[in-house]
């Protein structure tokens, strides 16, 4: 009995042993492949030193471990990039994707944010036919997938984004807009106004639509519904505003003129809120008050038209 424990014991030792050679062997293979770029056998192997590993209380087996768990990520990403060049989406995607979710299990996040910038990439092009077909459904459906990876791809951002309202989809297309608007980043700066513009375009024909209904307060709950996403937006703040003259309430248009101004940051539109304040004071007979805000209109097309109302009201 006794002869059989000790065997058992030394048995335990030389599995132990094996084991420990065996992480450390695996490890040297699957570096070997990664220098020859056979990077799917790498993977595959720095994974099982991870799976072997992680379970061992030898110190080399460990700092193995953690040098797989960074090469795993560059991996899948060598061979997304491999696929790309051949031009094989779906191959490069899938394997991009995988770069992102074992960068993100193993806490990479430079190596998570690397792959899913080319997941968002490759999104864009398989996305592009669609759109340029006005497809928008279909382009949306593929765009959403590439901005949940990497929503700093703005160019996608703002493809997007048409996509949503041209499908009639106002308010996910502006708040995907303002997400590209409020970037800081100089890099940035023509997609950021890009963005602005076809917010002012896809906004005005919203607004167009609704007061040929005469649905004023449409308008005013769809500038509230983006001031709740956005309180400082100055285009809602506009079009609310000018909701308000249209139903003719004067007194809400005076108390929100001057914030609305202030939001401001062309000098057009905030003339436009001055020229909108001064027929509102004018419509209260509030002459004085009508003279100074359109004093204040001193860009844009409402220039001259505030200049014969400032005439027209002195005398």
């Amino acid at each position: 009995m006794k002869k059989w424990i000790l065997t058992a014991a030394a048995l335990f030792a030389v599995c132990s042993l094996f084991a420990q050679q065996s992480v450390t062997e695996v490890y040297n293979n699957a570096a070997k492949a990664y220098g020859e770029k056979e990077f799917a056998a790498a993977a595959e192997g720095f994974l099982k030193v991870i799976d072997e590993g992680s379970v061992s209380d030898d110190p080399d087996a460990a700092q193995l471990v953690v040098n797989a768990k960074k090469n795993v990520p560059i991996c899948y990403y060598m061979m997304g990039g491999m696929a790309l060049k051949r031009q094989q989406y779906d191959q490069s995607l899938q394997n991009f994707t995988k770069s992102a979710e074992y960068a993100e299990l193993y806490g990479d996040v430079n190596a998570q944010n690397k792959a899913n910038e080319w997941v968002a990439r490759i999104y864009q092009i398989e996305g592009g036919e669609a759109f340029n077909n006005k497809d928008y459904a279909a382009a949306a459906e593929v765009f959403a997938k590439g901005y949940a990876a990497n929503p700093k791809n703005t160019e996608m951002a703002i493809w997007l984004a048409t996509c949503y309202c041209e499908l009639g989809e106002y308010d996910k297309g502006m708040r995907i807009f303002e997400s590209v608007a409020a970037m800081t980043h100089p890099k940035y700066a023509d997609d950021v106004q890009k963005a602005k513009e076809l917010m002012a375009l896809y906004t005005n024909n919203e607004v167009a639509r609704l007061q040929a209904a005469g649905d004023y307060d449409g308008i005013i709950a769809m500038a509230d519904r983006l001031l709740a996403e956005n309180a400082e937006s100055a285009l809602a703040q506009k079009i609310r505003l000018q909701a308000y003259f249209g139903k003719k309430d004067y007194a809400k248009v005076i108390d929100l003129a001057d914030a609305a101004a202030a939001a401001q940051t062309d000098e057009e539109d905030r003339s436009d809120i001055y020229f909108t304040l001064g027929a509102a004071y004018n419509a209260r007979e509030m002459k004085p008050q009508a003279i100074a805000a359109l004093r204040k209109v001193v860009a844009g097309p409402n220039v001259n038209a505030a200049k014969a109302s400032i005439a027209e009201l002195s005398k």
